[in-house]
């Protein structure tokens, strides 16, 4: 059954969406160093990952911005 379900269209699509998630958690865990939570409790733990997540946020929207050319006087 599980073969045929990753077969069919909805299966192929969930793989293509769970690989896009699975590289944002990959670079989270490598890039931003995420392999151990630092802070202690829930509350902690919630807060250094949307701490992360902000970060890579910001370094994707940093690629979208153009850079000024510099001008010579």
């Amino acid at each position: 059954m599980a073969r045929q379900i990753s077969r069919s269209w909805e299966g192929r699509t969930s793989r293509r969406l769970r690989k896009k998630i699975e590289m944002l958690f990959a670079h989270l865990k490598r890039i931003l160093k995420l392999d151990r939570l630092r802070l202690r409790g829930q509350n902690g733990a919630r807060d250094e990952f949307i701490l992360a997540a902000t970060a890579q946020n910001l370094r994707k929207m940093a690629k979208l911005i153009p850079m000024p050319t510099p001008r010579l006087a």
